[in-house]
């Protein structure tokens, strides 16, 4: 709970609550903020994780593995206060979980599925070797606009260190 202040302040910005699902709010209060960091002390093996810089929780990061027949897959999703955008910040962080992920849980393939719309995200996964697997057409909707999903994946054994 520590980080509560940290994550409120970094996670309240309309830049990335539009990259983002609709459980991640904006505005981000410190209700959701709490309500956040308790279901992430649930998990156990932890799924995610804060994005550090400087000693501040500035972003968060999860792998989520998936069950029944997809349990051989998990998800991986992130974002990061604007102020650290472009300092790779999170290609790091994109790493360190990569080396986590698949040394803690079963998975042979981890995807993300950033929007069309989300460029940064996808360079940032094709530089930590992900490759796009496929677009679906018009599959989301975020602010009432209907855009393109991409999914991007990488294997066990293309991992990059």
């Amino acid at each position: 709970m520590g980080d509560l202040p940290d994550l409120v302040e970094n996670a309240n910005n309309p830049k990335i609550a539009q990259f983002m699902t609709d459980q991640f709010p904006h505005p981000y209060s410190e209700e959701k903020g709490r309500g956040f960091i308790e279901m992430t002390l649930a998990h156990k093996p932890t799924q995610i994780m804060a994005i550090e810089v400087d000693g501040r929780a500035v972003g968060g990061i999860g792998v989520h593995p998936e069950s029944d027949i997809r349990r051989l897959n998990a998800e991986l999703g992130y974002w990061l206060s604007e102020k650290h955008w472009g300092k790779g910040v999170v290609s790091l962080a994109i790493r360190q979980m990569l080396s986590y992920a698949f040394d803690t849980f079963p998975v042979d393939r981890i995807f993300a599925r950033p929007f069309e719309t989300n460029l940064a995200s996808q360079r940032v996964l094709e530089k930590n070797g992900f490759q796009l697997e496929c677009r679906l057409k018009k599959t989301l909707i975020k602010n009432d606009e209907v855009l393109d999903e991409l999914i991007y994946a990488i294997r066990r054994d293309g991992c990059m260190d």
